[in-house]
């Protein structure tokens, strides 16, 4: 006997966004969305589809077969058979997120990957404003809040932190290159090291080569 929850979106692990609505009837069923996109929502849990994969478990793709390969390679016994798809087990929690909760999971993961963290602007300057005074009279001064600048100095140490990464890392760039763009990149940082004041913690300040600061 097979099973009456066999292939239905309830049961289904791209059934997300799980939520309750009501017929016209006054029966309550639970709907939702399909994480492929294909089929648009709600979606009811009693619908079934060819798609259905148990929850907990995604089916990665077959890699193709190169074009070369896939004429005349052929085994003592025929020709080769293509390998079963790999499942990849994945956490309940996972499954139940909805597109919000993921993208916030997802850039925590990130940040901490990247060793980004939440950066404090020194107490003495909350508050403050910087001042662009023109030399000539009669010319209206400029102000900048202290706390804006603050946040674009950041976002420029942060991005060169991620260029390094992705310099050290990058899998074409031979260790001469690599150090060559790293000196670059150092060299930034020693033209930064005038912001460092605006940093509460050392930790998070610019560092140059020595004699930069």
């Amino acid at each position: 006997m097979s099973d009456p929850l066999d292939r239905r979106c309830g049961t289904c692990a791209r059934f997300v966004r799980v939520f309750e609505v009501q017929s016209a009837s006054g029966e309550t069923k639970n709907a939702g969305e399909c994480l492929l996109g294909v089929w648009p929502a709600p979606l009811y849990e009693t619908g079934t589809c060819s798609q259905w994969v148990q929850r907990g478990q995604f089916h990665s793709r077959p890699r193709p077969a190169s074009p070369v390969r896939a004429r005349g390679r052929r085994t003592a016994t025929g020709p080769t058979e293509p390998q079963p798809p790999t499942p990849t087990v994945l956490p309940e929690d996972l499954l139940e997120m909805d597109a919000e909760e993921f993208r916030k999971v997802l850039s925590q993961v990130i940040r901490d990957e990247l060793g980004v963290r939440p950066v404090e602007l020194a107490g003495k300057w909350a508050g403050g404003e910087l001042v662009f005074k023109p030399g000539k009279e009669g010319l209206q001064e400029k102000r900048i809040p202290i706390d804006a600048l603050f946040h674009k100095v950041v976002m420029v140490r942060d991005r060169l932190r991620v260029l390094e990464q992705r310099i050290n890392g990058h899998p074409k760039l031979g260790d001469d290159e690599k150090v060559q763009m790293q000196q670059y990149v150092t060299a930034c940082y020693g033209s930064l090291t005038t912001f460092n004041v605006l940093f509460a913690e050392r930790d998070d300040q610019f560092v140059g080569q020595k004699g930069d600061e």
